[in-house]
């Protein structure tokens, strides 16, 4: 099987090249050339928001199929797919739940109303309006039978580059009073990037097309079993002290962001981001690894970087404010 992963060095893009080497495919990466991707694919460097830069896919090459992780204007996912059709068989484009209208009731299903506003010829303008003008753009040249659209939920595991599951692994490997955010059952929603990425490469061999959303399914763990798990992985001493959701919302903590992961137990936040309904996902192949398993590979990467795990702004609690709400002396950060 011929693949093109455009993107491919980063999180998502990477867990997918290394899931088809380990198939044994030929795997093409286009990517800008900030970062190594790995080894064993050929490399076209480009940059889709510059003028030309297309060009190095512009030779005639043909592939069995095209993911695409692009996450900002979607005219970038229209040129892309106009240039690549009729050379490629399908085009699979990683789109996330974001892509529903809100509020989502719980248990939200593919067939839910989707935002309004986007267009796939469109510079970027807001998250949710650019993942669906990708999509409405990957259909536009390779049909609805022909292109793929991976609603992803919360995705984790290594090469995180958004920063949430490094900022726990992180905070409680530091030891002391935690400020867990209950209930300690709460449900919630997350996939892991390889099994994303598995998923994916089984939706190409079998042919799919179509919406999916992909994320573990609901029960597959809880808040309480992903600290818990953050816990055993760090090796750590920390005192996890489950703090209702009341406290944490009457401190002016935002959900979500300020406690990554975590949102209020029935909210409309929870039903939208740990709500979905992923029966479909099940039913054509997506299978879930235990959290433990993406908890401790996602701390051995952690701990074999040389610098810092990339954390978008704001991602994480001010150890003075998890301080002050526990009531005890400041946390180190």
């Amino acid at each position: 099987m011929r693949l093109l992963v455009l993107g491919g060095t980063e999180f998502v893009g990477r867990a997918v090249v290394e899931a088809a080497l380990g198939r044994g495919w030929e795997v093409t990466v286009f990517h800008r050339g900030s970062r190594r991707p790995p080894s064993g694919v050929r490399s076209l460097h480009g940059d889709r928001t510059a003028p030309d830069g297309l060009t190095a896919l512009a030779d005639g090459t043909e592939w069995d199929a095209v993911v695409d992780t692009w996450s900002a204007a979607p005219r970038a996912v229209r040129e892309t797919a106009r240039l690549l059709r009729g050379r490629a068989g399908r085009y699979t484009y990683v789109s996330s739940c974001s892509v529903y209208a809100w509020p989502r009731p719980a248990g939200y299903t593919e067939e839910a109303p989707l935002v309004e506003g986007a267009s796939a010829g469109a510079e970027a303008t807001e998250y949710a309006q650019d993942k669906l003008g990708g999509e409405l753009a990957a259909e536009e040249s390779f049909g609805a039978d022909g292109s793929v659209l991976v609603r992803a939920g919360l995705i984790l595991g290594p090469y995180e580059n958004v920063g949430r599951l490094p900022w726990w692994l992180n905070r409680i490997a530091r030891g002391g009073p935690v400020l867990a955010p209950g209930p300690y059952d709460l449900p919630v929603q997350f996939v892991d990037a390889r099994d994303l990425a598995e998923w994916t490469l089984g939706a190409v061999e079998r042919g799919l097309s179509g919406p999916y959303n992909l994320v573990g399914p609901q029960g597959h763990t809880t808040m309480g079993a992903l600290l818990e798990a953050c816990r055993r992985s760090t090796g750590s001493d920390a005192e996890l002290r489950w703090t209702d959701a009341e406290v944490i919302l009457g401190a002016g903590i935002e959900p979500w962001v300020q406690l990554p992961v975590w949102v209020p137990a029935d909210s409309e936040l929870h039903d939208g981001v740990h709500g979905l309904d992923v029966s479909r996902a099940v039913a054509t192949g997506l299978v879930c690894r235990p959290v433990e398993e993406t908890v401790a590979d996602t701390w051995r990467w952690l701990r074999g970087l040389d610098g810092a795990a990339p954390v978008r702004a704001g991602m994480g609690l001010d150890p003075d404010v998890e301080a002050r709400v526990l009531g005890v002396g400041r946390i180190g950060s």
